[in-house]
């Protein structure tokens, strides 16, 4: 099996579409088409379901995807170990984090922590919650920014609370709710509310979902997309109200965003290892709790 297959498999996968695959990977669609044939030919199993409009992945092409996802990652983690010793550099710091909750405050720790340690080179990767744990309770992310997730417990890593944020309703400008300097959450009911997936955020689907009940009613999902910038364009579309933490800002005059009372927050915390005695992340939590205390 050639890397190369693998890579071109992975790109099809991603897009679902070999024509957009194609403008990804600069090759031509017939070769890349080709490639995956023949790798579906030594798995011995169809990867890529073609048979209606829109292309699918198969239970074997779900499998694949992941374990190729890791196995990407792992490469490119080697690359950057071998670049890293060759370039006589001293230390790296892997760092995901989740986009909106993050924006008031990650670049200044970066900035400080880049001044007090340059020779540690710095990776960022953004993800979704769940992913930002994952990889840092297999130690494919140094230090995480994220938000709590239901299996943290299990996952064995440490967390501090970094900051709290309150959620709230994202409401179309020409809605009559616009008007409002707050709203309670009982004025949902009735509305179509668009919220994050719960596979993307459950701690936050579940928190809106404990909310609206506490006010006596069921909320009438009628999007739960996967990225939180989508719930801006339903929104925008008219397709509904959603509820996004504070940090979530439209970015158009099509949007008003009003806080919910009572007031619900989602906390954004800081993860590392348990066990792990990595200098890089001492540092950096040195760095952020200065930032603490000094808040």
């Amino acid at each position: 099996m050639e890397l190369r297959h693998l890579r071109y498999f992975h790109a099809v996968a991603e897009e679902l579409s070999f024509s957009k695959a194609a403008r990804r990977l600069r090759i031509a669609q017939p070769a890349l088409s080709r490639a995956v044939q023949e790798l579906e030919a030594e798995v011995g199993s169809l990867l890529l379901d073609r048979s209606r409009r829109a292309m699918r992945l198969t239970p074997g092409g779900e499998v694949l995807l992941r374990e190729a996802g890791f196995l990407f990652e792992r490469l490119d983690e080697a690359v950057r170990k071998v670049r890293r010793a060759a370039a006589g550099e001293e230390g790296e710091l892997r760092l995901g984090y989740i986009g909106p909750p993050t924006r008031a405050f990650l670049g200044g720790l970066l900035k400080a922590f880049h001044e007090r340690y340059p020779r540690v080179t710095i990776v960022l990767e953004e993800r979704t919650p769940e992913r930002v744990w994952e990889m840092v309770s297999k130690g494919r992310l140094s230090v995480g920014l994220t938000r709590p997730v239901l299996a943290h417990e299990a996952l064995g890593l440490q967390s501090l609370l970094l900051c709290q944020e309150q959620l709230c309703a994202a409401v179309p400008s020409i809605h009559r709710l616009a008007v409002a300097e707050t709203l309670g959450w009982g004025e949902l009911a009735g509305e179509d509310i668009v919220i994050l997936a719960r596979r993307e955020g459950a701690g936050s689907h579940d928190t809106i979902l404990a909310a609206c009940a506490a006010a006596g009613f069921a909320p009438h999902l009628v999007h739960t997309p996967s990225v939180i910038s989508t719930i801006l364009r339903y929104v925008e579309a008219g397709s509904g109200i959603g509820i996004v933490p504070e940090s979530v800002a439209p970015e158009s005059d099509e949007v008003v965003l009003i806080p919910l009372v009572p007031r619900e927050t989602l906390p954004v915390v800081m993860v590392w290892s348990r066990d792990g005695d990595d200098p890089a992340v001492t540092a950096f939590r040195g760095i952020v709790e200065e930032w603490l205390t000094s808040r």
